[in-house]
């Protein structure tokens, strides 16, 4: 993922010398390449003119003064830099700062759209930018640009800390996102000059990042371009049929458009109500996910346009929805009321569905100029930073919750790649909206479930949450919500979280808070975990697990661990790999060898490295696997899992066997421990005939052999005078589990008793 994608290439002749000129009246650059051959000049023209036309509507000259002075800067820095498509470089940074003065951002936004890249491409200094353009201004230049060349472990894990610094810069001052939605635009406007594989991959990350983000903040408008523009090179051969389709289809339909217009205007009038009307089309993107998601053809998406209507006032946009609602019939379950209720980005409208003309179901939307013009700009239309001394709308209160959240999940979360999945999961669009007890309205992604509610209102909450009450009634906290629920949270202060809930949270603050306390409620399991399986690793490539002083300074430097117990602790919950970091070690040694006397094992010591020893009580450090069920007496192998440190399967688990091939790296050898003073869950099944008394002769026979029965569920089995019945058992080990089912068997009317896996 690249934070400040500029689609350029340094272009420079073979002598690497370029000449400008530079007229300060019309701002315009000429670049020359001067030790080109007559005739093969290289000219390129940019001009700020437009730039400060639009600017000096909104703009001091003072202001306007201070962009001329960051255009000047950064025409000198880019000069010689050429795009691809061979104009100068700077015509770039200008075209985002234009994007960024339709949305009126202020003086600074617009001078840091300017130098957007002067960092990253000419290797300015934030100290330099800070004595020339202020404090502010650099820090924006600082948060749109990529981070400097470290080495990581893999691209994904370079393109998610990259995506980080602009998040948690945008959190601080969301007018860096602004900015860099400003600069991917102009982009994918211009991604025609790039190879297929780049656009695709361009094109992908806008759509899975960049557009989430401009919807999440309110930018319509963006939205729906930037969406356009990646489905076009994703798909080109979808958007051009599409397009040839909707172009045939306004003719065909202007009749019952114009029919429409006409009819909504004149009965609006009669009502005296002053409105504007007028048709939309939808957007291809969006034609062709209704297509798909619905199995439609083209010609059975009968609602390729809408309709908006804008009135002056609040009271004036349900008048005008009892108008149409008595022009038009409406189709039952298609109204939608985003102005009592509005979106999670600000957006406020009427939504209905009418059947107009001919029987086509034709879509309304109707709102004040106020929630057009958020509509249409979201955050821009008046983002944080323009009324500080007033009080803020509901939009900037909602985005200022949202960047907030970024904040908190940044501090919950060590890694880059699960920060990144955190903020995707919240990037969902789809909201339900429920209500605390108080009656305050709470938005959450679709398919959040209570636990999410809980840690929305405050972490401590979700942290102690022991049940859920839901509409007055007790459910369990795994429970999804459904919009207008009334969810009010139980807690106590003995609750903690589990990591059996990390399977049913929907959102990157819930995920993101358990995890945190998982990881530091058992700091000391998962570090002597961590500890044990790097001696193993370094074992297998024939080096003595205990490190010199002068290797773990060596290390430590080389790593971002801070100390050996911090690395071991990254082991231990699956975020590094120790045979990564044994490999590391070797080299370290072999880089300084022979003048460092550090002592190698033989080649029968080394030979197999020791199993990891497993004794069921290690806490969340160590995971039994749900689809197998371990238990000892079993052979079993154990998977390293990020963050949730060893899970332990059993030899044969058929799930186990496919995640191995997907990633054998991550697979150790394990074994059980002696003396294991507790009892593990396993499951078995029984058929038996369907008879009074035959649930109480298993039980009766489960007791016998001292053994806890956690779980019981009833089903009919193949014939209808069998039953099957399945069992969630707690045991000692694989003897006393075989002494059972031996038992079980000989009872009358059973037909079969099975151990369950998967």
């Amino acid at each position: 993922m690249h934070i400040s994608e500029d689609m350029s290439s340094l272009s420079t002749n073979p002598a690497g010398r370029f000449s400008g000129s530079y007229q300060d009246k019309t701002g315009i650059l000429d670049l020359r390449d001067s030790s080109a051959p007559s005739g093969n000049l290289q000219v390129g023209v940019a001009s700020i003119t437009t730039l400060t036309e639009k600017l000096s509507t909104y703009l001091s000259a003072q202001d306007l003064k201070l962009v001329r002075e960051a255009y000047r800067f950064s025409d000198e820095m880019h000069l010689g830099q050429v795009r691809k498509s061979g104009e100068p470089y700077i015509s770039h940074p200008i075209a985002v700062a234009e994007i960024c003065a339709e949305w009126k951002l202020d003086v600074q936004a617009i001078m840091a759209a300017l130098l957007h890249d002067v960092m990253e491409d000419q290797g300015v200094k934030k100290e330099e930018l800070i004595e020339r353009f202020g404090a502010p201004v650099a820090a924006m230049v600082d948060g749109l640009s990529k981070l400097e060349k470290i080495e990581f472990q893999s691209q994904i894990e370079a393109q998610a800390e990259n995506f980080r610094k602009m998040l948690l810069a945008m959190a601080r001052d969301v007018r860096v996102i602004l900015v860099k939605l400003a600069d991917r635009l102009h982009n994918m406007r211009t991604l025609g000059v790039m190879l297929p594989a780049k656009k695709r991959r361009i094109s992908r990350e806008t759509m899975d990042v960049y557009v989430p983000i401009a919807h999440r903040l309110g930018l319509n408008n963006l939205f729906r371009e930037l969406q356009d523009l990646a489905f076009s090179h994703l798909f080109p051969m979808r958007y051009r049929t599409l397009s040839k389709a909707v172009r045939a289809a306004r003719g065909n339909r202007r009749e019952v458009v114009n029919k429409i217009l006409s009819s909504v205007k004149d009965a609006l009038n009669d009502a005296g109500i002053e409105a504007e009307v007028y048709g939309r089309e939808k957007t291809l993107y969006g034609i062709y996910r209704k297509m798909l998601d619905k199995h439609l053809s083209f010609s059975q998406v009968l609602d390729v346009y809408g309709f908006r209507v804008v009135v002056e006032n609040f009271r004036e946009s349900y008048y005008a929805l009892g108008t149409l609602h008595a022009l038009f019939k409406p189709m039952p379950g298609k109204f939608k009321d985003y102005i009592a209720i509005p979106k999670t980005n600000g957006y406020q409208s009427l939504h209905t569905t009418l059947i107009g003309p001919y029987g086509t179901p034709v879509e309304f939307q109707i709102r004040t100029r106020e929630m057009h013009r958020v509509a249409e700009s979201g955050v821009a239309a008046h983002w944080l930073y323009k009324n500080e001394g007033s009080n803020l709308t509901d939009l900037q209160q909602r985005t200022h919750a949202w960047l907030q959240s970024l904040l908190d999940i940044q501090k919950q979360t060590g890694d880059s790649a699960e920060f990144l999945e955190h903020v995707k999961v919240d990037l969902f669009p789809g909201s339900v909206y429920v209500f605390t007890p108080k009656s305050k309205i709470v938005a959450l992604p679709r398919g959040a479930t209570a636990l999410d509610f809980a840690y929305s209102i405050h972490t401590d909450i979700g942290d102690q949450a022991i049940a859920t009450r839901i509409n007055n009634e007790p459910v369990p906290l795994r429970s999804e919500l459904k919009n207008g629920d009334i969810v009010e949270i139980i807690t106590s202060p003995n609750s903690r979280p589990t990591a059996n809930w990390l399977s049913y949270v929907r959102t990157g603050k819930a995920r993101s808070a358990i995890r945190h306390f998982l990881r530091t409620a058992n700091l000391n399991e998962s570090t002597e975990l961590g500890k044990q399986l790097l001696a193993q690793a370094l074992v297998a490539l024939q080096l003595n697990p205990e490190l010199p002083d002068f290797l773990v300074d060596k290390l430590l430097n080389e790593s971002t661990a801070k100390s050996m117990d911090e690395l071991y602790t990254d082991i231990g919950v699956g975020k590094r790999m120790a045979a990564l970091v044994a490999r590391h070690i070797l080299d370290l040694v072999q880089d300084d060898s022979p003048s460092i006397p550090f002592q190698q094992l033989g080649e029968r010591q080394a030979h197999r490295p020791a199993p990891v020893i497993i004794y069921g009580s290690e806490g969340v450090s160590v995971q039994l696997a749900a689809c197998c069920m371990p238990i000892p007496g079993d052979g079993i192998i154990g998977q390293l899992k990020r963050d949730q440190g060893l899970v332990v399967h059993t030899d044969d688990c058929k799930h186990a066997k496919r995640l191995l091939i997907k990633e054998p790296d991550r697979w150790i050898d394990v074994t059980w421990g002696e003396d294991l003073n507790r009892r593990f869950d396993t499951r078995i099944s029984v058929i038996i005939t369907n008879e009074r008394g035959a649930l109480a002769r298993i039980a009766a026979e489960i007791g016998e052999a001292d053994i806890n029965i956690s779980h019981v569920n009833m089903e009919d089995g193949d014939s209808n005078d069998m039953t099957h019945i399945h069992f969630t058992i707690q045991v000692e080990s694989r003897n006393h589990l075989a002494k059972l089912m031996r038992s079980i068997r000989h009872l009358n009317g059973v037909s079969r008793v099975t151990r369950e896996r998967g």
